[in-house]
């Protein structure tokens, strides 16, 4: 399998809000596009080269997209409906500390607190296996970068190393701006490119 490079995007206002965004097309805050800057000066700055740009279709990563090729001096994002975030069903835009979780499925981690099978939403073995599918279709491109999301990201990542989407939700945090490097011959746990310091919500 090809070496990959896959980046979330920046704050966006439901991240600011304490809200689960999912699918939800909001914008990135301010501290979202200084975040998507930073990450593509640090692209910049470490001398890596990609030939093409390929997106998720929802706002925050396309805007975090075009703020990288801009940087680097490259034609616009390619769009990969497949890279869409996770469908969260009826929780998608209500505020994390007000869903009652007596009557979730969740899995408690010291990151973020995961709601397995709210109504409507995407689960994580479907969507585990939307992330190998993803793998397959960008297969086709030489050099890409992937910009998209925390949980199809974390997913993509999974598939990437044969891990399951348990164990990946349970040990491995994929902030905004993070960047992740693949390769098959590297300790998934030393995937970070690199990794934004900063508090994230």
């Amino acid at each position: 399998m090809k070496e990959l490079y896959i980046a979330r995007h920046g704050q966006d206002e439901d991240n600011a809000e304490g809200r689960l965004n999912g699918r939800r097309n909001r914008p990135l805050t301010e501290l979202g596009i200084s975040q998507a800057n930073t990450l593509a000066e640090n692209i910049k700055e470490s001398g890596l080269n990609f030939k093409l740009i390929l997106s998720s279709p929802l706002t925050r990563a396309l805007d975090t997209a075009k703020i990288i090729a801009k940087h680097l001096e490259m034609a616009d994002p390619i769009v990969i409906d497949d890279l869409v975030e996770r469908d969260l069903g009826i929780l998608a835009g209500k505020v994390i500390k007000e869903i009652p979780t007596e009557d979730q499925k969740m899995l408690i981690t010291d990151t973020v607190n995961y709601f397995l099978e709210p109504d409507g939403a995407e689960t994580f073995t479907q969507l585990l296996d939307r992330g190998g599918n993803v793998l397959k279709l960008i297969e086709k491109y030489d050099a890409p970068l992937v910009v998209a999301h925390g949980d199809i990201g974390k997913m993509i990542y999974a598939s990437y190393y044969g891990l399951s989407w348990e164990e990946v939700l349970k040990g491995f945090h994929f902030g905004n701006s993070d960047l992740l490097y693949l390769a098959p011959d590297q300790d998934p746990k030393d995937s970070h490119k690199f990794k934004f310091q900063q508090d994230r919500k």
